[in-house]
């Protein structure tokens, strides 16, 4: 899908993204994001689950910009936006994508977990919170929910 950001061009695109082909750039934003940027150490980043997921990406100029997956348990994680990307309808642009495969393989619920911070933004999505608050990679996180509706 071609996705025009709303708040400035260029145009972006998003779509499903090859674990093999694409994963170096896949594991670049994972890098600038989670371990450089937000402090996760590099032995909770990288996960054997990896290869197992589906995988989405934001593609800008050729390159990989924003990441998503899409894990066997129905969970989605992995959500990341390089910086400078930030605030032009690439991560919603992702979500959307990771849930409209969702339906696709008939999911009737996905989960994952929002930095707390994020809580908001997925809630935006139908995402709702459950439980408390808990701490994954030192960081405060939230368990969301949401309910995939058959489609008619």
């Amino acid at each position: 899908m071609l996705v025009m950001s709303e708040t400035e061009n260029p145009a972006f695109l998003v779509g499903h993204a090859d674990w093999l082909a694409d994963g170096a750039a896949i594991a670049r934003v994972r890098e600038a994001v989670f371990i450089r940027e937000q402090g996760v150490p590099e032995a909770l980043e990288w996960e054997t689950i990896d290869a197992l997921c589906e995988w989405f990406a934001a593609w800008l100029d050729g390159g990989i910009v924003g990441i998503a997956r899409l894990a066997p348990d129905h969970r989605i994680g992995r959500m990341a936006v390089l910086p400078e990307w930030r605030g032009r309808g690439i991560g919603s642009a992702l979500l959307e994508a990771v849930l409209d495969r969702a339906e696709e393989k008939g999911l009737r619920q996905v989960t994952l977990h929002a930095q707390s911070h994020a809580v908001p933004f997925y809630g935006r999505f139908g995402f709702r919170p459950v439980g408390d608050e808990f701490l994954e990679a030192d960081i405060p996180h939230r368990l969301m929910t949401r309910k995939i509706e058959a489609p008619e």
